[in-house]
């Protein structure tokens, strides 16, 4: 067992990765002061419900603990408000009361939605992340809970962090391909802000993190996690450095928008807006090279890199809009300088933004 550590003064948690850890969790919960006497929740998709729900309760039921579970729809059309009321209902229903935790077990729509739950319930009540997919090792880490809007991707929710993130590596395993390629956009993204070497051991090991090689996926989930953790340890709530973490997602949450939340992965569209950044970097003058090398990145790793030719611009510059990164007809960039090394743009104009979103379609 790999252990981190976000360091947060008194809500400073520990990171668990390795493998066979889901046996731990009654163990690890009661270490971790998560009452006995009290009722729990484990929140999950229809997706992960089948490998790892039995196996979860019937272990905390091992350590004493009584729960309820509420499955919701796999996708992203679960981070909503219907989705969160109905959760918020079983919560109620099995009387949770404050010294209860919601366990979020599932990838980063589950941590968000269960996270957003747990910061809304009686005024926030522990929260604990058991992540199951790659993409996971960003989301799980930091806080950032929240459900989105028909408008806007994250733009209802709040900064509650969990007490422990218990990240078992067995639970990669049933990922499709289409979401282990997805997963891996943030682990690059963590190397591409702030480690350059990290970067290009990612691409260079691409073929055995498709793979799922234990010892290279554990390495490049702690790395990923670490960079993470160090960042969100300096600045909680984003009011400056962590701002860093969103390479990308200016254009990624757009996509996701106008595709309904359902027709890309998280980790594919911000692949594409990465790309859409390393296009800025090179119409700042910062050099091709940050182009070309995020592109052989990505590519390795099976992550788009250009816009399907149907996608409205028009439609994904509103969306851009309703970011909350958008301010006064001005746009907030995360801009490389370099490979491992970039800057926080606070001035991009929209008509340098629509420029980008027009080559994203051209790239093929």
């Amino acid at each position: 067992m790999r252990t981190l550590q976000v360091e947060l003064g008194d809500r400073s948690y520990p990171i668990y990765i390795g493998s066979g850890l889901l046996q731990k969790i009654g163990e690890l919960s009661l270490q971790h002061g998560i009452k006995a006497q009290s009722p729990h929740l484990i929140v999950t998709d229809e997706s992960v419900a089948p490998h790892y729900l039995k196996k979860v309760e019937t272990l905390m039921a091992e350590a004493g603990y009584v729960t309820v579970s509420h499955v919701v729809p796999s996708g992203e059309t679960s981070k909503s408000l219907t989705v969160f009321e109905q959760v918020m209902t079983t919560a109620i229903e099995g009387k949770l009361d404050r010294n209860s935790a919601v366990f979020a077990l599932g990838g980063g729509v589950v941590g968000d939605l269960a996270g957003f739950v747990a910061a809304s319930y009686m005024r926030g009540v522990t929260f604990v992340q058991l992540p199951t997919t790659i993409l996971a090792h960003d989301s799980s880490v930091g806080g950032k809970v929240a459900v989105n809007h028909p408008l806007a991707k994250n733009m209802i929710g709040a900064f509650h962090q969990p007490v422990m993130v218990l990240y078992d590596v067995d639970t990669l395993s049933t990922l499709p391909a289409r979401e282990v390629s997805a997963g891996f956009s943030e682990m690059v993204k963590h190397g591409l802000i702030l480690d350059e070497e990290f970067a290009y051991w990612c691409r260079d090991n691409a073929a055995d993190l498709l793979s799922l090689d234990k010892e290279k996926l554990a390495y490049g989930l702690e790395r990923g996690c670490a960079i993470k953790a160090d960042v969100v340890s300096q600045d909680e709530r984003e009011g400056g450095l962590r701002a860093i973490l969103n390479l990308g997602h200016t254009i990624g949450h757009a996509i996701e928008a106008v595709g309904g939340y359902g027709r890309f992965l998280h980790g594919e569209a911000i692949s594409i807006g990465m790309v859409g950044s390393a296009m800025l970097a090179e119409s700042l003058g910062r050099g091709s090279q940050i182009l070309q090398e995020t592109k052989k990145m990505l590519s390795a790793l099976n992550l788009p890199i250009e816009l399907p030719a149907d996608l409205s611009v028009d439609e994904i510059m509103d969306a851009m809009q309703h970011d909350k990164k958008f301010t006064e007809g001005r746009m907030v960039f995360i801009v490389p300088d370099r490979i491992g090394k970039v800057s926080i743009v606070k001035d991009v104009s929209v008509e340098s933004v629509r420029s980008i979103v027009e080559q994203l379609k051209k790239e093929r």
